[in-house]
């Protein structure tokens, strides 16, 4: 499932605002044309509505997954929150258009209304079709979701043993769809997503003490011939993790450690080998976590993925590479972010970007990006975010005073004075690059 088109008539402050998520019949990819964009960006500053589009996209996504049709004709399940709010939403689903209007839905050339009415019941979408929708909201990083990493496998094992012994039916067989992390994430989704790894360390911890107790210790060969023989057969589960994880932790000096057992996920210091608790690494190494893992585990081919802020508490230079990182996790997926990082922002297709600003009457407007994808996040600063000057105060100050000098030299007729002039204007130039 994709978005393909939003209008507004009115959202909280938002009036009359329409968003075409397809790619433009001039794209210069030719089969892309006409299709869902597989990446889109919110730009705007505080107060636009960024998140609040990620809210509503959610909320009429995952209630569409739910819906259920009573008698072949009546919608049931549709929110209020939905039937609530002013204005039009279209997905693809399979090919398929599917449109809904507050309380009536268009879907496979039959329209469905929402109306109390009792019968039958069947989802409005077949389960073949059913792709999830996560939403990463920017307060994921916290100390409750941080919790679980910090245990010991066998302390969660000992502990949710009932829960885990079922766990990976619970998650294949749910019948609610939509995925949502932000500081609360029920402790199930992330028992989910670590099941594998926690059962690789349980089968780990009892085939060395089979293999000790065999009285192997005192042959370190047979010993680990007999290991490597069972690792053949049961790979280690994190590595494939590894390998995804640590192309972008690497920057921070960071990799994830395939031996050590005090962990479900443990970090290692790359510089000395030092195993690194998650709750000492950087809010920026968490949040990452966080958002890595589920998209990893979880299957995301057509699904939409929503991310408030990626770039929380990241460096630039991870900030630039971020989105081609997250795309490596889920190629297939449709990706919706809101951000204020010309990094993140350089990511995107000039087409992906939607910049959010206020008009001439105090009203939120939308309009596409100017700058190509990867261009200098300082010319997307000046042509998308349209900061016109990139200089605060005092450097607005020192260039009024850097131009007043020159004008000043310009007409001097005094040689030492003309020194001194230029010798302050050349402070002035270096110091800013004027």
């Amino acid at each position: 499932m994709k978005i393909s088109k939003l209008h507004i008539d009115q959202f909280r402050h938002l009036e009359n605002i329409e968003f075409d998520f397809t790619y433009p019949e001039d794209f210069h990819i030719e089969e892309k044309r006409g299709k869902p964009l597989d990446k889109i960006c919110f730009i705007g500053q505080s107060a636009t509505g960024k998140t609040g589009l990620l809210e509503l996209i959610y909320d009429y996504s995952s209630n569409v997954l739910n819906l259920e049709v009573i008698e072949g004709t009546s919608l049931s399940g549709l929110r209020t929150s939905v039937k609530n709010i002013d204005g039009e939403v279209k997905f693809i689903i399979k090919d398929e258009v599917l449109t809904l209007r507050k309380k009536e839905l268009l879907y496979k050339q039959r329209i469905y209304i929402d109306e109390k009415k009792g019968g039958t019941v069947t989802d409005l979408i077949p389960l073949i079709y059913k792709k999830d929708i996560f939403y990463f909201k920017a307060n994921i990083i916290s100390s409750k979701n941080i919790d679980v990493f910090e245990k010991n496998p066998v302390d969660l094992i000992e502990k949710y043993n009932s829960e885990l012994s079922h766990i990976e039916d619970a998650f294949k067989y749910r019948d609610r769809y939509g995925m949502l992390f932000d500081e609360e994430v029920e402790i199930t989704i992330w028992l989910f997503l670590l099941n594998e790894i926690l059962k690789y360390r349980k089968n780990f911890t009892q085939k060395m003490s089979e293999l000790i107790h065999q009285g192997l210790l005192a042959n370190n060969n047979k010993l680990m011939a007999e290991f490597n023989k069972w690792q053949k057969e049961n790979p280690n589960k994190l590595e494939a993790f590894a390998q995804k994880f640590n192309p972008i932790i690497e920057k921070l000096n960071l990799e994830v450690d395939l031996i050590n057992t005090e962990f479900s996920i443990p970090i290692k210091n790359k510089r000395n080998d030092e195993i690194i608790p998650i709750q000492n690494t950087s809010t920026g190494t968490k949040g990452l976590l966080l958002s890595f893992l589920p998209l990893f585990k979880f299957d995301t081919k057509d699904s939409i993925i929503l991310i408030d802020e990626p770039e929380r508490s990241l460096y630039p230079d991870i900030q630039m590479d971020l989105m081609g990182h997250y795309k490596s996790l889920a190629p297939e997926a449709q990706f919706i972010v809101a951000t204020h990082s010309p990094f993140v922002a350089a990511s995107f297709e000039p087409d992906e970007r939607f910049i959010l600003y206020f008009d001439e009457d105090g009203k939120v407007a939308v309009r596409r990006g100017i700058s190509p994808i990867g261009d200098d996040p300082n010319d997307i600063l000046k042509n998308d975010f349209k900061l016109e000057s990139l200089m605060n105060e005092r450097g607005v100050e020192a260039f009024e005073r850097y131009r007043d000098l020159k004008k000043r030299l310009a007409s001097e007729k005094n040689e030492v004075k003309k020194d001194k002039l230029l010798e302050e204007i050349l402070l002035l130039a270096n110091a800013y690059k004027f």
